[in-house]
């Protein structure tokens, strides 16, 4: 039997808003300007109902002439990126970004949408050579899909054309019964449409095309590993408006993000051997007076003979918190 035992008492993470909302406004005074954040937790990611969550922040607060975006992230759908960095562009006259630490993959495209990026000693951007999780794609020990990057398989190609030495034998025959041919196909269009992002996003600030072009090429294809940590320094040689991050802006980052990780820590109730709840939280946005975050409500069963976890009731949303006639007001957010 695969049912479910009887629940536990589920455990559920700490939810920070005064705390948090205490930050916002500091840093609102140090910089004269609206403060926005986006942080994903490690498991979590942009995706597309994170512009929405964003709409809902914005249209609290109103256009405004600037905007400082604090991001935390470790990357997820670029195409997200494009309608976030199009939306910030719709409130927002100007837009400077905030790195403290980790900005990456498709964080980073957000980050190319800013008219300045603001980089602390911890920050960092990332490599967006494209990597896509396919249907068709090869399956680890566990059973689940994964992922293959572009970079990987030209690697791979120009290896074996490298050290064949005159041997005729066509390396796609050789990867085919590795990875599927409708997968390399799928990698080769999603590693275009990256790089088409990527200049389109830059063209929201950068008018001279040859360079935005020239950046989102070097961001796509010039790097040993997606996960280069592109510093201050590169980022200026690339042609990035980066500056230095004032150090007191940093800190007060530093401690509104340690906040978020604790919001944001493991939070599983474990029932037996086979199954446990999940009640972590991924993805918090927050603005002044409000606070939306992504929180997981799911059930997981370890199916033996499929070697691999199913999902189970999952109820899984968006909750809100936002200040209403100075009383603080909690609900769903359903999209």
């Amino acid at each position: 039997m695969n049912d479910i035992p009887e629940k536990k008492v589920l455990n559920q993470p700490p939810v920070f808003f005064k705390e948090t909302q205490d930050i916002i406004e500091k840093l609102e005074k140090k910089l004269n300007a609206t403060v926005l954040v986006y942080w994903n937790s490690p498991v979590g990611s942009v995706c597309q109902n994170d512009v929405e969550v964003i709409q809902e922040i914005l249209s609290k607060i109103g256009p405004q002439k600037e905007v400082y975006l604090f991001i935390k992230s470790n990357g997820g759908s670029g195409l997200a990126s494009l309608r976030i960095v199009h939306l910030l562009r719709h409130y927002a006259d100007y837009i400077n970004v905030l790195i403290s630490l980790g900005c990456a993959s498709a964080a980073t495209m957000i980050a190319l949408g800013a008219d300045e990026i603001h980089m602390g000693p911890l920050a960092y951007l990332t490599a967006i050579d494209t990597s896509i999780t396919h249907d068709l794609s090869p399956v680890d020990s566990y059973n689940h899909l994964v992922s293959v990057s572009q970079d990987e398989l030209t690697r791979v190609i120009n290896l074996w054309r490298k050290e064949a030495k005159g041997d005729e034998t066509n390396p796609y025959q050789t990867i085919f019964p590795y990875i599927h041919p409708l997968v390399v196909g799928a990698v080769d269009r999603a590693s275009s449409l990256s790089i088409k992002v990527c200049t389109e996003i830059l063209s929201y600030h950068m008018k001279n095309k040859v360079q935005a072009n020239k950046i989102s090429q070097h961001l796509n294809s010039d790097y040993p590993s997606h996960n280069y940590p592109i510093t201050l320094e590169e980022a200026k040689r690339i042609g990035l408006n980066a500056k230095k991050i004032d150090p007191d802006v940093n800190s007060m980052l530093i401690k509104l993000h340690r906040l978020y990780s604790e919001m944001g820590q493991k939070c599983f109730t474990f029932i037996d051997d086979k199954n446990y709840h999940n009640n972590e939280i991924l993805n918090i946005l927050e603005g002044k007076d409000i606070q939306l975050y992504y929180q997981n409500d799911v059930d997981w069963n370890y199916r033996l003979e499929e070697r691999r976890w199913m999902r189970m009731n999952d109820e899984s949303i968006w909750r809100k918190t936002e200040v209403k006639d100075n009383e603080i007001v909690k609900n769903l957010f359903h999209i």
